[in-house]
């Protein structure tokens, strides 16, 4: 039994030192334009839902889905958050078609079906190693609601809200 212990120990300490090495000798692609690994894109996105998943617990919107709460909420998504994830014609911008991950044009992609709780944390939050960043210290919590809860309404706005949506110019470049 002991020896069996011993082997598994060994082949433990084979396989970290090995990625030590590979890791050390650059092995893993870093640019922005290579695909990463499948096992990379796995683990990334199992922790990501494990995170989220954990830290929106229990959150709650604490303002209503109002006309003039929607109508703020579509002021500040298009001066935060347009450019990389677009305006109502969802075509990406230049900076977002060069981002390493894809951001969802929301007005295709979008998070409707999403818990409010999950779409605040992500935006107050941020997502590490993505181009989405922490709004959180920069927007205040009455902010960061009305952009989350104009996201999970964006399919079914009322008419006046729906018309100021679509007067966010788009970022994307004409051709």
């Amino acid at each position: 039994m002991r020896g069996f212990v011993n082997g598994i120990v060994f082949t433990l300490a084979l396989l970290l030192g090995a990625g030590f090495f590979a890791l050390q000798l650059g092995v893993l692609p870093s640019g922005a334009d290579v695909k990463p690994p499948r096992i990379e894109r796995w683990a990334a996105r199992q922790s990501l839902r494990a995170s989220i998943s954990r830290g929106s617990e229990g959150i709650t919107a604490p303002i209503e889905a109002s006309d003039d709460n929607l109508l703020a909420g579509v002021k500040s998504y298009g001066q935060n958050c347009a450019i990389c994830h677009g305006a109502a014609d969802a075509k990406a911008s230049t900076l977002a078609k060069g981002l390493y991950l894809k951001a969802p044009l929301l007005a295709k992609d979008g998070v409707e079906d999403d818990p409010v709780a999950v779409t605040y944390w992500v935006i107050k939050h941020g997502i590490r190693f993505t181009a989405m960043p922490a709004f959180g210290a920069n927007l205040s919590d009455t902010e960061l609601w009305q952009i989350t809860l104009f996201l999970k309404a964006m399919d079914k706005l009322p008419p006046a809200v729906d018309a100021e949506w679509k007067k966010i110019p788009s970022v994307a470049p004409q051709s």
